[in-house]
C-alpha cells in the first residue's frame, strides 16, 4: 500500500472527512483491520486565508510547497491537497516535490466523464467559481461550467468562510444552496460540482435529485484506490 500525503487544514473541518473517507474506502476494498497509510501536514488556515484575501498567491504557494516537501521527506508516495481553492497553486507545489500531486479537478473530470456529463454547475469559494484555474481544467476536457449569479456567489462564499469553515451548519444556508442549485439546473446544468471541500458537510445527495459531485468524496476515493493500485469502477 502506498503512503498518502495529506496537505490539509484548509479547513480542518473537511480534512477530518478526508481521513475518515480514506480509511473507510481502504477497509471496504481490502477488509480486515486494514486502514490507509497516510501522513498529514495540517497548516494554519488563518495564514493561508490572509494570503488569499490579499492576493498573495505566490506566498501561499511557498507555504504549501514547503509543507509538501515535508510530506515527501516523511515518506509519502504521492500528495493530495485537501482543498479546491488552493489548487490555484498546484503547479507551484508540484514543482517543489518529486512525488505526484493528485489534482482534485482531474479526479472530478474523470467522474463527470464516467457519467457522460458535458455541462455542470460549480459551487465553491469566489476564487474557485470566478477564476480560471479550476474551470479551465474542466473546459480543456470538454466540460462546460456554469456558475451562479454574483449575489449567489457572494452568499456561497460567505457561508463557506464564515460558517462551514468554523463548523457551523444552518438549515437556512442549506436551503439557500439548494435554491441556487435549482436555478443552475434550470439553466442546463446536468449536475453540480461541490467544488469546496466543506460544502459536502452542509448538503448531500439525499437533499436533492440533482446529481452532486462531492469533490471531497471523489478526491478521497481516487487517493485510496491509487494507494491500493486499484482501478475506479
Amino acid at each position: 500500500m502506498k503512503t498518502i500525503g495529506l496537505l490539509g487544514g484548509m479547513s480542518w473541518e473537511s480534512t477530518i472527512s478526508y481521513y475518515q473517507l480514506l480509511n473507510r474506502i481502504v477497509k471496504e476494498k481490502i477488509g480486515g483491520l486494514h486502514s490507509a497509510k497516510c501522513l498529514l501536514y495540517s497548516v494554519d488556515f488563518q495564514e493561508i486565508e490572509e494570503c488569499q484575501s490579499k492576493g498573495e498567491w505566490q506566498k501561499s504557494g511557498e507555504i504549501l510547497a514547503a509543507a509538501a516537501q515535508s510530506l515527501e521527506k516523511g515518506g509519502a508516495d504521492f500528495i493530495i491537497l485537501c482543498t479546491n481553492t488552493m489548487h490555484k497553486v498546484a503547479d507551484q507545489i508540484q514543482e517543489a516535490v518529486s512525488i505526484p500531486l493528485l489534482h482534485i479537478a482531474d479526479v472530478t473530470t474523470a467522474a463527470l466523464k464516467r457519467q457522460g456529463l458535458t455541462q455542470v454547475a460549480l459551487l465553491g469559494t469566489a476564487y474557485t467559481m470566478e477564476q480560471d484555474f479550476y474551470k479551465g481544467r474542466l473546459a480543456q476536457n470538454g466540460i462546460r461550467v456554469l456558475i451562479p449569479e454574483e449575489p449567489d456567489r457572494a452568499m456561497i462564499n460567505n457561508v463557506i468562510f464564515n460558517e462551514l469553515c468554523l463548523g457551523a451548519f444552518y438549515p437556512g444556508s442549506k436551503a439557500a444552496f439548494l435554491r441556487v442549485m435549482g436555478k443552475l439546473q434550470k439553466k442546463g446544468a446536468q449536475g453540480v460540482i461541490l467544488g469546496c471541500t466543506e460544502i459536502g458537510l452542509l448538503v448531500n445527495q439525499q437533499d436533492t435529485d440533482i446529481p452532486l459531485f462531492d469533490t471531497t468524496i471523489l478526491h478521497s476515493r481516487a487517493a485510496a484506490l491509487l494507494a491500493l493500485d486499484l482501478e475506479d469502477q
